[in-house]
């Protein structure tokens, strides 16, 4: 922690996020949140779902995103199928407590996924093994899954189709790139979609 105040902590967490932040956008990061953006798109205009999971904060992330199609982003239009799959406990809890908690999203992914879906793994580790498992789910049922992580995809990079690499390997500075990303995310598919309603 830096020493001294409350102002100079701040200041100095505000500037290492923009520091991350800059290095998001003049890295590769910036194509690799287009190409997740393409790719929830395309999913989305033709008819298809959007799945998505992590742990901890990155649970909050994924129901925070998938909030953002279902409800709006900025703009109003028609809600698009988004779900986070830790909104459920009674799910979690059961499939944790029989099956254990690796296949927690594993098996929802089977449930409720299909063939032209996308499914997006946030892990700021990139070893989660429940993400890593779910994205595998994913991927053996022909949905395209994308692992969002730290600069070190680890295993969720290698099962991931597409891997968006917040450049941190620090989780709150990780988690903050990832939000970020996501609200990127949302606000081109929303304009997209607004452009070319049932498209």
């Amino acid at each position: 922690m830096a020493e001294g105040g409350a102002e100079e902590l701040a200041r100095t967490r505000l500037g290492e996020a923009v520091e991350v932040a800059e290095a998001m956008r003049t890295g590769e990061c910036a194509v690799e949140i287009a190409a997740a953006a393409d790719a929830v798109l395309g999913s989305f205009r033709a008819g298809s779902k959007l799945l998505l999971f992590g742990n901890g904060g990155s649970a909050a992330d994924a129901i925070h995103v998938a909030a953002e199609f279902v409800g709006r982003y900025l703009a109003d239009r028609e809600p698009l199928p988004a779900l986070a799959l830790m909104a459920n406990p009674s799910a979690l809890t059961a499939i944790g407590n029989d099956y254990g908690f690796e296949e927690v999203f594993a098996r929802q992914v089977r449930a409720l996924g299909a063939r032209g879906d996308v499914a997006i793994g946030l892990t700021t580790s990139g070893r989660s093994p429940n993400v890593v498992k779910g994205l595998a789910a994913a991927g053996e049922i022909g949905m395209l899954t994308i692992a969002m992580t730290g600069a070190d995809p680890g295993p969720a990079g290698e099962t991931a189709d597409l891997v968006l690499r917040v450049p941190s390997g620090d989780t709150p500075r990780v988690q903050e790139g990832h939000m970020l990303a996501a609200h990127t995310i949302c606000e081109w598919v929303e304009a997209r979609m607004a452009d070319q309603p049932g498209a």
